[in-house]
């Protein structure tokens, strides 16, 4: 008797674990069941292995969505790509991910374009490979609720910055355009979560390169259910000092090393 009651307690942690957890699970309310959809929104890596691996860490059952740069700036493109690729984690392509490809640094400034070229005369033939075949967008359904997914805008799917204080009017514009209810953008590295008329535009920050301050990378979990959307931005630290002298080792620019302390 006693066996039967610790088995069965055993069982019920395990599915309150694997709910907590998963990506697509099922809650069992009276007479019915309700999908939950959850997934790891993720973006701007930036070839920041060691924060990569502290939110993969934090993210482990989730589906993730990787909303563009896995490359330049950090000191490890090659791990990174293949971690990514490894996880199964869909992809976009950022304005960085395109320089590396492309080999097209204009629009960059000095230390930035010095960057893109080292990672690409390092990036591996698969993994340029890899990135040149990643899209620019995503659209996707859950629970009804159509979502958006692109690395800068919808108007610009690259180089746009997309940020509450300069592009509020223009979210209704997006969702509207679009007919959907949920956008994720990346690029700016800068998190937030903007929600009017049951609808949400967000940013899950930068997992690689912070730029609001918090030096911690920076994630979002996505929850829908019943059409009802909530988005949380979460943070984890790592070993920053690591990742720095991996940077300073490579001759990367010293800014790209410093500024992972100030999260700046």
């Amino acid at each position: 008797m006693r066996f039967t009651i610790a088995l069965r307690f055993v069982l019920a942690r395990r599915r309150c674990r694997d709910w907590l957890r998963g990506g697509y699970r099922f809650i069992q309310l009276p007479g019915r069941f309700v999908e939950l959809t959850r997934l790891a929104i993720i973006s701007d890596v930036h070839a920041n292995l060691e924060a990569l691996e502290a939110v993969l860490g934090e993210t482990r059952g989730l589906d993730i969505i990787c909303l563009g740069d896995l490359v330049d700036y950090g000191a490890n493109p090659n791990e990174t790509v293949e971690l990514v690729r490894d996880r199964g984690i869909r992809t976009l392509m950022g304005n960085h991910d395109w320089a590396a490809v492309s080999g097209d640094t204009r629009l960059f400034n000095p230390r930035a374009a010095m960057s893109s070229i080292w990672t690409q005369r390092r990036l591996t033939g698969e993994n340029l490979e890899y990135i040149r075949t990643l899209p620019l967008e995503f659209r996707d359904p859950f629970e009804g609720q159509e979502a958006y997914f692109t690395h800068g805008s919808p108007d610009d799917r690259l180089w746009e910055y997309v940020d509450p204080r300069t592009h509020t009017d223009l979210f209704g514009h997006y969702l509207s355009k679009l007919g959907v209810g949920l956008i994720g953008l990346g690029h700016t590295h800068i998190p937030y979560v903007w929600v009017e008329g049951g609808k949400t535009v967000f940013n899950p920050g930068s997992v690689g390169q912070p730029r609001d301050g918090d030096p911690r990378a920076s994630f979002a979990v996505l929850s829908v259910q019943h059409k009802e959307v909530g988005v949380e931005v979460r943070r984890v630290g790592y070993d920053i000092e690591k990742a720095a002298s991996k940077i300073r080792s490579a001759g990367l620019p010293e800014s790209h090393a410093s500024r992972l302390f100030s999260g700046t």
